[in-house]
């Protein structure tokens, strides 16, 4: 059985690192022939307007390169960072709605006593304040959460 196992990792891994060499192989195919094609437009322009302005219209096209690519990573991580502020959220309201959470919760009010209670509940609500305005400060002033 032990064995069976192993010759599937085998040749699961065999597969994956067979797919990665012809990715890699891929990309710098991909990768030459762009160069080519960058050397080849290079080429026509110093020919027809001279080398200054072929190595300025190079520098033009990989700029506007780069600008997309920044444009996508930051659109990107934008939408990356509101989906885990959406998931946290979610799980904040899925706990609160928990029925066993709140059963346990009325069990510990119950064992513990409301008199009991009261102090310890004072000082986690003191420590969350303290957290919350903490949070609320190291925030960038623009990403500041509006009081409600």
């Amino acid at each position: 059985m032990s064995l069976r196992l192993i010759d599937d990792f085998k040749a699961s891994t065999h597969a994956a690192v067979l797919q990665t060499e012809l990715a890699a192989a891929a990309v710098f195919a991909f990768l030459v022939a762009i160069a080519f094609l960058c050397a080849a437009c290079f080429i026509i322009v110093r020919e027809q307007y001279g080398p200054v302005e072929a190595c300025l219209a190079g520098a033009g096209l990989f700029l506007v390169v780069a600008l997309i690519v920044i444009g996508i990573y930051a659109a990107r991580r934008r939408q990356i960072e509101a989906r885990a502020a959406a998931r946290a959220k979610s799980t904040a309201q899925t706990l609160l709605s928990d029925p066993a959470l709140l059963a346990a919760g009325i069990q510990i009010v119950r064992m513990v006593g409301v008199k009991r209670l009261i102090p310890i509940l004072a000082v986690g609500g003191l420590a969350l304040g303290l957290m919350a305005g903490r949070s609320q400060a190291n925030a960038p002033a623009g990403e500041q959460a509006p009081a409600e």
